[in-house]
């Protein structure tokens, strides 16, 4: 018997020292166990080999029997596990909503060592709904950075497409996406940016039959538009439905910056423009010119107060107005005040 065992040994061991594999090496044991139940069964009992096997098959059998039996509880107690680890899994694994990816952690850390936004300002962004009115250039900085710093959902409307004359400023687009839609440009970049972001583009020009249901889908508002109807209408949506609008414009080479929110402190825009001014006295960007990085400058700080908004960190531009004047490199803030009689807050907001 103590040769069979010894083969037995050899063949495991020996295999496996070879390289065999486990299945083989199992295969050659089963082949020898029935080579020697084989030897005892068929010779005669004193038979030379028979007594140099074991002399009985009653010792193998039981020898068996011991093997299937630690095989079954092997198997029994390898099948438990893995249903104890199923159970366990989703509990384990499974993120509570609004909790960061790995790469969202290490992506957004900057804001997060932040003493003033940390790990709840960075939730809040995650959380927050923010729509943008233009894609051109005062929004295309303003998506990015919004898309870069991790605002959850961010909404983009505009009617326009990708011209050649855009790409001098608007540098979410690309020169492959003129005749593309603005929004699904922006779409596209910003998605490209951050996947972890979603983006709800709106390809249609702001209209009062639908700025109130649309303004009741976000919390916070930002006007990047050339054009005092939209911004008319934008302000008076937001104060109805007491949404924070921060609004920028463009002019050559100066920029004006503030955040509207007289349900909070401060005026409204009307309070401040209670009339557009007459045709010509304030030009477009397109018939005035404007230097190429200057939206980028006051989109990025419409962004910046966005951010603040949302997180609650400092002071936002409210009840303020910052005048950049990039010709010479000057930047001034003045006060603004509620209006009395404002058609659209009343002058309710608190002076700032």
């Amino acid at each position: 018997m103590l040769l069979v065992l010894g083969i037995a040994a050899l063949i495991w061991w020996g295999g496996r020292w070879m390289g065999v594999s486990r299945q083989a090496r199992l295969a050659l044991l089963v082949t020898l166990f029935a080579v020697v139940l084989l030897v005892q069964l068929i010779l005669p009992d004193g038979h030379p080999v028979r007594a140099a096997t074991g002399g009985s098959p009653a010792l193998w059998l039981l020898l068996a029997g011991f093997a299937v039996i630690v095989a079954l509880y092997r198997r029994g107690l390898a099948v438990l596990r893995k249903r104890a680890q199923a159970r366990e899994t989703p509990q384990t694994t499974q993120k509570p909503p609004g909790a960061f990816t790995e790469t969202e952690l290490d992506r957004y850390a900057r804001h997060i060592v932040l003493r003033e936004i940390g790990g709840p300002g960075q939730k809040r962004m995650k959380q927050a709904r923010v729509l943008v009115i233009g894609a051109g250039g005062l929004g295309a900085p303003a998506l990015q950075y919004l898309a870069a710093a991790g605002i959850g959902t961010i909404g983009v409307i505009d009617d326009d497409v990708v011209e050649n004359a855009n790409l001098q400023r608007q540098v979410i687009h690309r020169d492959a996406d003129i005749g593309m839609p603005k929004v699904f440009s922006a779409q596209q970049a910003m998605l490209a940016q951050n996947p972890a972001v979603m983006v709800r583009p709106y390809h249609r020009r702001l209209t009062p039959d639908i700025a109130a249901e649309l303004f009741t889908e976000y919390d916070l508002i930002l006007d990047g538009t050339d054009n005092f109807y939209t911004r008319y209408l934008s302000n008076a949506t937001a104060v109805a439905a007491g949404k924070p609008l921060v609004s920028g414009a463009l002019s050559q080479w100066e920029g004006q910056l503030s955040v509207f929110d007289p349900s909070h402190t401060g005026p409204c825009y009307q309070c401040i423009f209670p009339e557009a001014p007459a045709p010509g006295l304030a030009p477009s960007c397109a018939e005035a010119g404007v230097i190429g990085p200057l939206p980028g400058v006051v989109g990025a700080m419409m962004a910046v107060e966005a951010i603040k908004v949302v997180t609650d960190a400092g002071m936002p531009l409210r009840g303020q107005m910052l005048i950049y004047d990039a010709l010479y490199g000057e930047t001034r803030t003045i006060r603004l005040s509620p209006r009395a009689g404002c058609p659209v807050c009343g002058g309710r907001g608190r002076a700032g």
